[in-house]
């Protein structure tokens, strides 16, 4: 969606180039399922004018829905996804982000080195329509349900930026979308909100070890793409500017300083990744329930050097209902440097003494095998949480808590 990213295809080959083989040293990918997205409706079409006068209100100035690039579908999702058992796959690197995906014991990873490229997997999980999504802009990994009342979605990369933010559009109505914001910003379906699915970007190792019967995303995508290098490089340094933003990015700290948000909050709140990396853990309100959020340091960040397996390490997060089965718990970090070991525990309850790890699964303690229930969160820097909420209350946090 990004200048920075049409330069590295065009030299990875922009048009859809089919592999005629699996990866090499692992068996072949696989289909899991699909729920085919409905047929194009002959309604006009946001994509070809955002402010086709037969279109409903945009909620947005179409004017500042503006080109990043590349034309509609140039970065192209991937809409028949194939994926690997998580034991046969050696091509991801230890530390490298992966988007982890669960939904009634459908456990998915989806390796951010192929959504650097793709931006959009249209996918079926536990027989739910989703779409995984990933703004390298951003650095934001949001999924979605694609069933909007009667019909259901599939989303392509329509080549626009809005506040320096993926646009998606949908090819049954033409609708843009605001995958930051979830909603449709202009076409027949404007106004209306996909629901969100809790994900969360952590470690390969991390989840291989707490899903070690889990599907991977596979690099047989049908496309020739550079996987594992980074197309935008150095980009998540802290001051640099956000590209093609088209307002002053808000000065209460620096562009790409990291946070954690909730995009289903009524009133935004947001925590520096910075403070959570001190206290390991923090217990928060979000529109007045309890949140607890967990924190690990040694993911390498997606952004940073020119093979993703390099970038330099950043925090990774959970957010969780900090109960099971209807008993409050209260957390603390576990003693020590707080890291990460392959799925291993980074907090432990006082109720019970059980130990937990970054997905909030308990796997030591009274507690074990318990799982408690995500809250759909967002890793992403302050620029875009601020550009599009700009009333976002920055909680800051004591690294003694």
């Amino acid at each position: 969606m990004a200048l920075l990213a049409v330069v590295v295809i065009g030299v990875a080959g922009c048009a859809a180039t089919p592999q005629s083989t699996p990866t090499e040293g692992v068996a072949a990918p696989v289909a899991l399922e699909d729920v085919a997205a409905g047929p194009p409706e002959d309604v006009p079409s946001a994509l070809d004018n955002a402010s086709d006068p037969a279109l409903p209100t945009p909620l947005v100035d179409t004017g500042r829905i503006i080109s990043g690039g590349p034309p509609p579908d140039g970065i192209p999702s991937i809409d028949a996804p194939l994926f690997e058992p998580a034991g046969g796959v050696d091509w991801i690197a230890d530390d490298e982000p992966v988007i982890a995906l669960d939904l009634d014991g459908d456990q998915r990873a989806y390796p951010v080195q192929i959504l650097h490229w793709h931006e959009i997997v249209n996918d079926t999980v536990a027989g739910r329509p989703v779409a995984v999504t990933y703004c390298p802009l951003c650095n934001s990994a949001l999924a979605f349900d694609r069933q909007v009342g009667d019909r259901l979605l599939s989303f392509g990369t329509s080549g626009r930026l809005y506040l320096s933010a993926l646009v998606m559009y949908d090819r049954q109505t033409e609708s843009l979308w605001s995958q930051v914001e979830r909603t449709a910003i202009a076409g027949v379906l404007a106004g209306e909100r996909l629901e969100l699915i809790p994900v969360t970007m952590l470690r390969w190792a991390d989840w291989r070890a707490t899903n070690p019967d889990g599907w991977v995303l596979s690099r047989d995508t049908g496309f020739d793409r550079d996987y594992g290098r980074n197309p935008y490089v150095g980009y998540d340094e802290l001051t640099k500017d956000p590209f093609l933003l088209d307002e002053e990015p808000d000065g209460r700290f620096p562009a790409k300083e990291p946070i954690v948000a909730f995009p289903g909050a009524a009133e935004p709140v947001a925590v520096l990744t910075a403070d959570l990396t001190g206290s390991g853990v923090a217990h928060i309100e979000v529109d007045g329930e309890p949140v607890v959020i967990f924190a690990s340091p040694g993911l390498a960040s997606a952004l940073n050097a020119p093979q993703v397996a390099d970038g330099a390490p950043v925090t990774a997060t959970g957010a969780f209902v900090p109960e099971w089965e209807g008993q409050a718990l209260t957390f603390r970090p576990i003693s020590g440097d707080g890291s990460s070991s392959d799925g291993a525990a980074v907090a432990e309850d006082d109720q019970t003494g059980s130990r937990w790890n970054l997905l909030g699964h308990a796997v030591a303690g009274p507690l074990a095998g318990a799982r408690l229930t995500a809250v759909p969160h967002l890793n992403t820097f302050w620029f875009a949480q601020a550009a599009f909420r700009p009333d976002t209350v920055v909680l800051r946090l004591d690294a003694t808590e």
